[in-house]
């Protein structure tokens, strides 16, 4: 199951013995590490980024629910900080983006107190124990959410109903009174471009969700290819 991982320590050192734990379980096949990002979190409550992602092309796809997430976690700053973690730019800041709901991003938000470092990653992993036994060894505070599917769901909906909206709108145009046209035609005007726009996000949506797909089923064979060799 795809999902956000946060593990908090109480230092750099453990966070990055956390990495390296995270990196050797994905070595073993006990899970799949898509992208991560090293966070700390300073004295006056900013988040600094320690170090990005470096697992490729599906990393930098994968990482816009780690980038967004420490955008959210470190607010209007976030931004800066999910482009320099090697994340995907753009307006990804947002639970939808994120992918999480509200009430897991107010646990990170709650454990990752001043001077804590954590390790933000997505992962793919069966089952929970690998992780949760090597981070608790290191000290690490597990917070785990399953990735949500609704962005695109919700975007087609979204979509689906400013259509419905303009179809009343040039329904009303029709039957409007001279003085009322000339406002409905702007609604109109404005509706339509927001549609379009809308409509490109969506389909942009569809051709990176393939994308992904294909990069990790093609990450998933090459760590088969690199086990058969050695």
């Amino acid at each position: 199951m795809d999902r956000m991982l946060v593990v908090v320590f109480d230092n750099e050192k453990k966070a990055y013995d956390g990495l390296k734990a995270l990196q050797q379980l994905d070595d073993d096949r006990s899970l799949n590490l898509y992208a991560y990002a090293v966070i700390k979190k300073n004295a006056d409550g900013s988040v600094t980024t320690k170090q990005g992602d470096e697992v490729g092309p599906v990393g930098t796809l994968l990482g816009t629910s780690v980038g967004s997430l420490i955008g959210l976690v470190a607010g209007p700053a976030g931004a800066v900080l999910g482009a320099t973690a090697g994340m995907t730019g753009g307006s990804m800041f947002d639970l939808h983006n994120a992918r999480i709901a509200s009430d897991y991003l107010d646990d990170v938000q709650k454990a990752l107190a001043v001077n804590k470092v954590a390790i933000v990653a997505q992962v793919d992993e069966d089952w929970t124990t690998p992780v949760d036994s090597r981070m608790e060894e290191l000290g690490g505070d597990v917070l785990r959410r399953g990735l949500s599917d609704v962005t695109s769901t919700a975007n087609q909906e979204e979509l689906t109903a400013m259509k419905a909206d303009l179809a009343q709108y040039k329904a009303e145009l029709a039957k409007s009174r001279a003085d009322r046209q000339a406002k409905i035609q702007t609604k109109i005007a404005q509706l339509d471009t927001k549609i379009q726009a809308h409509q490109k996000k969506v389909e942009e949506q569809a051709r990176a969700a393939q994308r992904v797909a294909e990069l990790k089923a093609q990450r998933l064979q090459d760590k088969v290819g690199a086990k058969t060799t050695l």
